[in-house]
């Protein structure tokens, strides 16, 4: 009997579908889905789809729905494409070649299809494709082929000339969560991309050394939000390279609960991102915050640090991995009587985390603690330029002498005590005046091998004081200070006093840029009681401590007019 047309096909279509079955069982569905589409490019026969294989997607026909045709057009001026599209058009050719080398790879044509798409849908919802975006590359950190391309690596190495994206959105983000919830209230009408204090703090914070901030005595919501944001990005860039953190990579120490919730609020909206932040303070119960910390595992952490030592002493949270610890207002910590908790906390983080303290540049209580802390090279931030804010953390010691024997004997005393409370990269400076003898104090500097540059004009003075081979101890004329960086110098000497409080003002303000561990020494004699009073009032101004033995010298001069 024959067999009709129907039998016949059924009968073909099952040997078919058990040589796809099990030609398909020993490949993944990935590569079965390429074998297939070639069988069918081979037979000229292809899905709708398959045009995007031989035709890029464009802006006008961003998902290929011409198959790469182009639509009739009368003449006339030609249509701008848009800038955007440029960079992903180049990075679609780029995956073509790095794909399987051949024209109509078909993973590079994915890659261009999804891109498309992101540009689409951001280019359609703005502040929502970003924050699309951001989740997708933030959760997990999933590395995708693209983010592996070497020019994507090189871009991202890229982060010390110009905030990054990711920092841009979180200062967005913070920003409208705070004016939606009416919480901003210290710059209303201001936006956080046009503070100039972030892009410097932006500046210092890439150079990776600690910062020292004295423009005020506590950090406002826009310092805030630029510190936090920095940090989410430092954190979001290692976690991608592969870092993990077993507890929390920041720690934002703060005087007191009210400071700690508005901190908390200015961090809530960076949980979108995956971070999350913890309070920690006085106005709730130990045990029920001993339970929260079991429970989560907070990303940044704010705290009071009598309220987080507490923790630490029975355990509940571990601190020993922070990389990066905020200090704001240090002063008023130091007040409250927390100095040896600050200290405390500070032993048991292991390594060197990155160090953020904003100090009151009035006060001079808390200089012992800053010198505590950081230890190392540090960058000054301020846009403050009052003699408080730029002489923050400098000692200033007076010693009013009662001949020119005795300027010469404490002024080597000064030297001994240099040499021997040294510490590394340390360096003192003197500053001497050609109008005043000094050839024996010239004379012992030599002897103990210092570096003296008195006749040499500016040139060779830069090239032997400024040099990478420079001494210790240097020693220069008073007119040459305008050509010496003096901001490397920790110690500077004034054996003789300057002849002005101006001249007195710019070394105070210029020298110990890069230290907080500066002092500077001046020795008076009663040739110098004119000064007097200017230099207690800058003292004064300064916080620092006026000796009685100055105060005499001023009343003497008032005594001598009179």
């Amino acid at each position: 009997m024959v067999k009709g047309e129907d039998a016949v096909l059924r009968k073909k279509n099952k040997k078919l579908r058990k040589k796809n079955n099990s030609s398909s069982s020993s490949v993944s569905a990935k590569v079965a889905a390429v074998i297939a589409a070639k069988k069918r490019r081979k037979a000229g026969k292809r899905r709708m789809c398959q045009g995007m294989c031989f035709s890029l997607p464009t802006p006008e026909d961003p998902f290929n729905d011409r198959g790469g045709k182009e639509e009739f057009q009368t003449k006339g001026p030609k249509k701008n494409t848009h800038l955007k599209s440029k960079p992903i058009d180049e990075m679609v050719r780029l995956n073509e070649k790095s794909g399987d080398g051949k024209k109509g790879a078909v993973h590079g044509r994915n890659i261009a299809l999804e891109l498309q798409r992101k540009k689409e849908f951001v280019k359609a919802n703005n502040d929502l494709g970003q924050k699309r975006i951001i989740n997708s590359e933030r959760k997990k950190f999933k590395v995708t082929e693209m983010a592996h391309h070497p020019s994507t690596q090189r871009h991202d190495c890229d982060i010390s000339e110009f905030p990054s994206k990711f920092v841009f959105w979180c200062l967005s983000s913070i920003e409208n969560a705070l004016r939606h919830g009416d919480a901003y209230t210290d710059g209303e009408g201001n936006s956080f991309f046009l503070n100039p204090w972030g892009l410097e703090f932006l500046k210092c914070y890439s150079t990776g050394k600690d910062l020292m901030e004295t423009s005020g005595t506590s950090a406002t919501t826009e310092q805030i939000a630029w510190t936090v944001s920095s940090a989410a990005d430092t954190f979001s860039r290692k976690e991608r390279e592969g870092l993990s953190f077993a507890g929390p990579f920041l720690l934002f120490l703060v005087p007191s609960q009210e400071k700690a919730v508005q901190v908390r609020t200015v961090c809530k909206p960076l949980k979108s991102v995956g971070i999350h932040t913890v309070s920690i303070h006085p106005g709730a119960s130990l045990d029920h915050q001993i339970q929260g910390m079991k429970t989560c595992e907070p990303e940044f952490l704010v705290s009071t640090p009598e309220r987080l030592l507490e923790l630490v002493s029975v355990k509940a949270i571990d601190i020993s991995g922070i990389s990066m610890l905020v200090i704001d207002g240090l002063n008023a910590i130091c007040n409250a009587g927390h100095t040896d908790t600050l200290k405390s906390i500070k032993k048991c983080i292991s390594g060197n985390p990155h160090m953020v303290i904003f100090n009151d540049c009035h006060s001079h209580l808390s200089i012992p603690v800053v010198q505590y802390l950081l230890t190392g090279s540090i960058c000054r931030l301020s846009l403050n330029n009052s003699i408080t804010s730029l002489s923050s953390c400098t000692i200033q010691s007076v010693t009013v002498c009662s001949s020119e024997e005795d300027k010469v004997i404490k002024s080597v005393k000064a030297l001994d005590q240099f040499q021997n409370s040294r510490t590394q990269n340390s360096n003192m400076l003197y500053i001497l005046r050609k109008d005043v003898k000094c050839h024996k104090l010239l004379k012992i500097l030599k002897s103990k091998g210092c570096s003296i540059c008195i006749d040499s004009d500016s040139a060779s003075l830069d090239d032997s004081v400024d040099s990478d081979k420079k001494e210790v101890v240097s020693a220069i004329a008073l007119e040459h200070i305008s050509t010496t960086d003096i901001g490397t110098y920790d110690v500077v000497i004034l054996p003789s006093f300057v002849p002005s409080i101006d001249t007195y003002v710019h070394i105070l303000t210029n020298m110990a840029r890069q230290s907080a561990k500066g002092v500077l020494y001046s020795f008076l004699t009663k040739r110098d009681r004119e000064l007097a009073s200017a230099l207690i009032t800058v003292l004064e101004q300064c916080g620092q401590e006026v000796p009685q033995t100055l105060l005499d010298l001023h009343h003497s001069s008032n005594m001598v007019e009179d």
